[in-house]
């Protein structure tokens, strides 16, 4: 059975202290269970001063919002709110089940907090505030963040906390999902593609340098063509060819390991992915008006 586990050790999660800072919001977890309501069961109205998240994985019963009475049945979700007087009640005839995530959510401002992350949280918080009061299918599968969790916490993986402080928000999100028709109306921010490749080309490079490192080699990383790299090259960063570039950055190298010892020019020169110390005193004499074992007695800038 998927909720077996919930059902065994009702009060995993709550035993945990889970906080989770999300945009400008500090949401804390009050109550995180599977409950039963035996056939014919009814819990009079009453109200709580957080948020709650009911949702029905098995059996059926019904529930009254706002003076209006709503069928409850297998797979149906419904929020109430700070404040809002609900009733409920298990069919006569049958058993119902109840997954409650009980969350209280709080501003807390937070300096540098991704701008996206800080849109999302408000966004959906600010649904949250305002979602009409009646149960609804759980159309994006809120509730299977339940036993994800407390799988999450019985076996304790690599990062389990984190896992479960995400579970959470995934419920959020998704519940929040469930009532929007349209869908999500705002779009990710996008990257600037021809500077993204030019920031991961160059990282590729300094990570390879040493080694043969070639235009096409790189591409294939992009997983573009040759030529479009040196487009990409030749917009991001005019006058700075790709040869250019993995020579400033083998020469860069080369400086340090000139300035911090005294290993032969000859393996520096290899190690550093010049073919050779004669290869190297040419770029020297080119670029820096010197020799490499000049360079040892001083220092100059990298044209």
């Amino acid at each position: 059975m998927m909720y077996q586990m919930m059902s065994q050790r009702p009060d995993l999660l709550e035993r945990l202290d889970i906080t989770i800072e999300w945009g400008h919001y500090e949401i804390s977890v009050l109550r995180f269970h599977l409950t039963s309501f035996p056939a014919g069961r009814i819990i009079d109205f009453h109200n709580h001063a957080e948020f709650e998240f009911h949702f029905i994985p098995g059996g059926k019963g019904k529930v009254i919002l706002a003076g209006q009475e709503y069928p409850l049945t297998k797979g149906m979700l419904y929020l109430t709110g700070p404040g809002v007087m609900h009733y409920q009640e298990a069919d006569p005839d049958e058993a119902m089940e109840e997954l409650c995530l009980h969350v209280d959510i709080r501003p807390k401002i937070r300096p540098e907090v991704n701008p996206w992350e800080v849109t999302e949280a408000e966004e959906c918080v600010g649904k949250l505030r305002k979602l009409p009061l009646l149960p609804i299918h759980d159309r994006h599968h809120a509730m299977n963040c339940f036993p994800e969790a407390y799988e999450a916490c019985e076996v304790k993986f690599t990062g389990y906390y984190t896992a479960i402080r995400q579970c959470v928000i995934s419920i959020l999100l998704r519940t929040a999902r469930a009532y929007d028709p349209e869908g999500i109306r705002a779009e990710a921010p996008v990257r600037d593609m021809v500077t993204y490749r030019y920031e991961y080309a160059i990282q590729y490079m300094r990570a390879n340098y040493s080694g043969a490192v070639t235009l096409d080699n790189v591409a294939e990383k992009l997983n573009i063509s040759a030529r479009q790299l040196q487009r990409i090259f030749n917009k991001a960063d005019p006058g700075n060819s790709f040869t250019h570039i993995l020579e400033n950055i083998r020469l860069e190298a080369v400086c340090r390991k000139l300035s911090e010892g005294n290993e032969p020019i000859e393996m520096i020169a290899q190690s550093e992915g010049f073919a050779n110390a004669s290869y190297l005193h040419n770029v020297f004499r080119k670029r820096l008006g010197m020799t490499p074992r000049a360079y040892r007695n001083g220092k100059t800038t990298i044209k």
